[in-house]
């Protein structure tokens, strides 16, 4: 028999729209804590699904992810912002760039840029002083873009540090054009000349003109017409063929690309920056990981080899992107007939929402779901927790490609600013949640830093100079495993 899926009305025309607006995250805790593992309401004319349970998500993103493609709404407001790139496709076209893509992603591949993310993060806080005040968020997300640049295009700090200012302005610019979207009943056309069209198209033509000079100077660096393999996407996805032998032209390689810079390093500057701030409300936490980066690296710098050993400075960010999860929902899927989930029917067309945030404060698997926690994560405890439980990166055949690129770079850059300094928040600081497409904090993260002194005793030639660089020969021999995401579906993600 079927069960009764609860619905909230909501407004005349309006539905829940203003408080969905007003309080997003939260109006979906209180959705499911009021109506249970499926909550149905209404934005304007769009039925919502709101579903959180760990096996009913598990059907709509793995075992029926078929029949529950990315929703139509979700392509209309992508689509002009990011092109035909993996966030704005369906099906086939997915599937074929996926598989293009993906490789670029293997552990060797990716394990490669940990001297540059280290070193990179070195050169961001080569000046700071004791006792200085920074803004966490800003200089979270320059050093994260600096990083995407040199994974994308193998362009370095200098390269790009004259466009890097304005590159990060144009990604600003299409979150919040996207953000604003999702508010309106329906979808304007480009060529109506309103004001978000606009900031879209100019901050389009400023991701696009920089990735077309990229392109065009690696090409005029070609030997005999042979693109040169430099280790980063844009070189692989130049020389990268479909299983017919045709190859993507310029326009769907700067789609990749303009999709992987605007997710690749917001998502990880937030997560460090809430980071950043958990730790300095939870001095406990924090004295318990800088032991154990100072017991392990010895005054050193962190290298790809010893990420294994930092384990429960993995469980800090773990903990963190439960909190605050980067992505807070994922994409809306719709389903494409009538469909089944567990004992409820979605209906043909509805519209279904998965939130990270609310997943991770169900109180069956997250006791006291305010509380920071890094214990939580401890293997023996995170074997426990249901697949779809916890779930940072998404899941499915659209988990987050970059997932294990992106844990392993916070779990670096953490260990390298973490062994010289701590930070405290500024006592005027306001925190309130900024939930775009990504959560931030609306009012960012003034921070006061402090230097540290390892506590551990250091060996002959361990201590720490900042003009040191990790050994290439640790960084070669070292390997990556995929972060323990305990619902990452392996078999999936190249469909």
């Amino acid at each position: 028999m079927t069960k009764t899926i609860s619905t909230q009305n909501g407004l005349p025309i309006l539905g829940s729209v203003l408080d969905f607006a007003n309080g997003g995250p939260n109006f979906l805790v209180n959705m499911v804590a009021q109506h249970g593992e499926i909550a149905n309401f209404r934005v304007f004319h769009h039925s919502i699904y709101l579903v959180s349970s760990p096996e009913l998500i598990r059907e709509i993103l793995v075992t029926k992810s078929k029949q529950f493609p990315k929703s139509d709404r979700d392509v209309a407001i992508f689509l002009p912002l990011l092109g035909q790139g993996l966030v704005s496709t369906n099906g086939t076209q997915h599937k074929r760039q996926r598989k293009l893509t993906q490789p670029a992603f293997h552990a060797r591949r990716i394990g490669n840029y940990a001297e540059t993310m280290v070193h990179y993060t070195q050169r961001l806080t080569a000046d700071w002083k004791n006792g200085q005040s920074i803004e966490m968020s800003e200089e979270m997300m320059a050093l994260t873009m600096f990083i995407v640049c040199k994974t994308l295009f193998d362009a370095d700090w200098e390269t790009m540090e004259d466009v890097a200012a304005q590159a990060g302005e144009a990604v600003a610019v299409l979150q919040d054009v996207a953000d604003a979207s999702f508010t309106l009943p329906f979808q304007l056309p480009q060529w109506i000349p309103t004001r978000n069209n606009r900031r879209t198209k100019a901050a389009r033509a400023v991701l696009d003109g920089t990735i077309d000079q990229i392109m065009r100077d690696r090409r005029a660096a070609s030997h005999d017409g042979k693109i040169e393999d430099t280790g980063d996407l844009l070189s692989m996805l130049l020389m990268a063929e479909y299983d017919d032998n045709s190859m993507m032209d310029d326009d769907e390689i700067r789609d990749q690309l303009v999709t992987l810079f605007s997710a690749g390093h917001e998502t990880t500057s937030n997560a460090l920056t809430w980071t950043w701030y958990l730790l300095s409300q939870n001095p406990e936490v924090e004295a318990k990981m800088h032991h154990e980066i100072d017991t392990v690296l010895e005054g050193r710098l962190p290298t790809l080899a010893d990420l294994p050993q930092l384990s429960y400075t993995e469980m800090v960010l773990k903990e963190s992107m439960r909190v605050y999860p980067p992505v807070w929902t994922i994409n809306a899927r719709q389903a494409s007939e009538d469909t089944a989930v567990g004992e409820y029917l979605l209906p043909k067309g509805a519209q279904v929402m998965i939130s990270p945030f609310v997943m991770h404060r169900l109180r069956d698997y997250f006791p006291e779901p305010e509380r920071f926690d890094p214990e939580r994560f401890r293997p023996e405890n995170e074997e426990k927790l249901p697949k779809y439980a916890y779930m940072p990166f998404g899941g499915g055949p659209r988990v987050c490609i970059g997932n294990t690129f992106a844990m392993m770079e916070a779990h670096l850059i953490l260990a390298t600013m973490a062994q010289r300094f701590r930070f405290e928040l500024d006592p005027d600081q306001e925190i309130e949640l900024n939930t775009q497409i990504t959560m931030s904090s609306t009012h960012g993260m003034r921070m006061k830093v402090f230097e540290r002194t390892p506590t551990v005793h250091l060996g002959q030639n361990q201590a720490y100079n900042n003009n040191d660089l990790p050994g290439s020969s640790t960084s070669e021999s070292a390997s990556i495993e995929p972060s323990r995401d305990v619902n990452h579906e392996q078999e999936l993600v190249i469909a």
